[in-house]
């Protein structure tokens, strides 16, 4: 099947025909990323900083690009002028960061916060407790050139449905509670960005805005 053959299955599958689809287009070569674009993909997802330098002056202009991997330090800067979203700001340090060098560009920088959700060890996020800490912080309400504009979390890989939607549904309930609380105004909570090729359809029955799908579009890694 071609690329847009797949596009159209992925969104026909959609729970939640308004939730916004990040073609996850790491490893992939540009005449992907543009079959992709042609058939009407704009939002594409990247892990490291190096590709996404290297394929986003050799798309067009309206690529909205979103960084998905484990971001370092280091590195925000190469891609702080044009990031559409930082999807995995996964401690505070690293949000103080994003928000230093988008104040150096003066441009306002659009992250989600990554909540540890999974029982897996290797992923990456806040947990509840260093959330709360944060958000409670004198330097994180001093913050102004980030805009937070929800939360993102990733499910134990596992083929217990059961265990993701858990793992989904908790995040939603941080999600909403969020909502609730008093928080300062560069902290929107509009995105919930939960489900991958595997477990899209439920984070989406779980509440999800934003899912990432990779091989569901342009095939297994080659």
């Amino acid at each position: 099947m071609s690329i847009k053959a797949n596009l159209e299955a992925v969104k026909e599958s959609f729970v939640n025909p308004a939730g916004q689809l990040i073609a996850v287009s790491k490893t992939k070569p540009l005449d992907d990323l543009k079959e992709a674009y042609a058939a009407g993909v704009r939002d594409f997802g990247e892990n490291k900083v190096q590709e996404i330098q290297t394929k986003q002056p050799e798309m067009p202009a309206d690529t909205r690009w979103h960084m998905i991997g484990h971001l370092q330090s280091n590195k925000i800067k190469y891609i702080a002028p044009f990031v559409h979203l930082i999807h995995g700001v996964d401690s505070f340090k690293l949000l103080k960061e994003i928000d230093k060098q988008g104040k150096k560009i003066d441009r306002i920088i659009p992250v989600l916060i990554q909540m540890h959700i999974a029982e897996e060890e290797s992923k990456f996020g806040f947990d509840r407790a260093e959330l709360d800490e944060m958000l409670s912080a004198a330097e994180f309400a001093a913050l102004t050139h980030v805009q937070i504009e929800g939360l993102m979390g990733m499910a134990t890989f596992t083929e217990d449905e059961s265990q993701i939607r858990k793992e989904f549904r908790s995040l939603k309930t941080l999600f909403e509670e969020l909502k609730s609380r008093s928080l300062p105004s560069f902290v929107s909570l509009k995105e919930l960005s939960m489900g991958m090729s595997g477990d899209y359809l439920i984070a989406q029955e779980e509440g999800s805005t934003m899912v990432r799908v990779g091989s569901a579009i342009f095939g297994g890694r080659g």
